[in-house]
């Protein structure tokens, strides 16, 4: 009891703390809903509540401090956190989601710690769901791969982005790998473009990493990733072999504000290789409309594994957003999973298909 009163008051003190400093935020999201998911399970239907349905659950501080010629100290701390159970995600880490330090100015940005890739980052733009509910492009994208790290968020990693000239922005960054006698190994590589002007948003990003590893399993029922992985490296017979695979990536997508309605578009090449290569496409079609304040939204997603004779998977879905206020928002979504017979994207056994129903609420601090 006494630890859990001293926790709490450290976090009162550093809350207080950022509030009384005009260059530093503190900052959160608290979202529940129940959710609804028929093929994900061997055993059948669950339902359950569900914690970052329309975005993640977490909370941050976020600082900047003048330095004088234009320069500036920034950083981030972001902590992410299932609300359903008060359980961290990302592995059990207190600042799961970010935790960078940086510089900014004329030149730029560079920021230094755990951040997020120029791919997370064109796919997040790109993306009418936001790589969240049940249409999440990120889950879909690369057979499951968009979700892994190194290509979401990346650690032990250096970004620099270049300030913005006629509506055009470039970033590149670096992941140490950390390993001994080598300075490659494990390590990611991955740069970014993007172009905004007016009605439009162009996203292009790429990725060469040599920072996943894992163990398949044949006939796996685990959720995605490990079933994806398992399913993609099957027909170059790694299911039953632990590799550290190598994996290219890239991704062009676009937005065009037509007022009325946001038209989306967007397509991936991804490259696993291991002990042998297996070839992915993916693509990408959405629309966006407001209806007053609300916001109703819809994708259809493709996934096209070249090995495979059976395996492309389908995934459609529709979302809808109602403000109460502007920091509480009410959301639902759908979305429907169709998998060949070589495959199980979202769904617990090849060639199932997998239907999603989300209802919650979403409050911003």
């Amino acid at each position: 009891m006494k630890k859990s009163l001293l926790a709490f008051a450290v976090l009162g003190a550093f809350a207080g703390a950022t509030s009384a400093q005009n260059n530093v935020t503190l900052y959160g999201v608290v979202d529940m809903g129940v959710n609804y998911d028929n093929g994900r399970d061997a055993a059948g239907r669950t339902w359950s509540l569900t914690s970052g349905q329309l975005n993640g659950s977490r909370f941050g501080f976020r600082g900047i401090e003048d330095l004088g010629g234009g320069m500036s100290a920034i950083f981030n701390l972001e902590n992410g956190f299932n609300a359903d159970d008060g359980t961290l995600t990302s592995g059990g880490r207190l600042f799961g989601r970010q935790a960078w330090v940086g510089l900014n100015g004329g030149f730029g940005s560079v920021k230094l710690g755990r951040q997020y890739t120029t791919l997370f980052n064109a796919l997040l733009a790109i993306d009418p769901f936001g790589v969240n509910q049940a249409g999440d492009l990120q889950r879909i994208y690369g057979y499951g791969l968009g979700r892994v790290e190194p290509l979401g968020r990346s650690d032990n990693t250096i970004i620099y982005s270049t300030p913005k000239f006629g509506g055009i922005g470039a970033s590149v960054g670096y992941k140490f790998g950390e390993t001994a006698g080598s300075f490659n190994s494990k390590s990611s590589k991955f740069a970014g473009v993007d172009y905004a002007s007016g009605p439009i948003n162009v996203m292009f990003a790429y990725i060469n990493t040599d920072g996943i590893a894992f163990a398949p399993a044949a006939g796996t029922t685990a959720a995605v990733p490990s079933a994806a992985l398992a399913a993609i490296v099957a027909p170059t017979g790694l299911d039953a072999v632990t590799a550290n695979a190598n994996v290219r990536s890239a991704f062009l997508g676009a937005v065009y504000d037509f007022g009325v309605v946001k038209a989306h578009l967007g397509f991936g090449d991804t490259k696993l290789s291991a002990l042998g290569e297996a070839k992915i496409r993916n693509y990408m079609v959405g629309v966006t409309a407001p209806l007053g304040a609300d916001s109703v939204y819809a994708s259809w997603n493709r996934n096209d594994i070249k090995e495979l004779a059976s395996g492309t998977s389908h995934q459609y879905a529709i979302g809808y957003v109602h403000p109460l206020s502007k920091r509480t928002s009410l959301h639902s979504s759908l979305g429907y999973t169709k998998n060949d017979a070589g495959v199980r994207l979202n769904a617990a056994t090849n060639g199932a298909s997998d239907r999603e129903f989300q209802l919650g609420v979403r409050h911003l601090f």
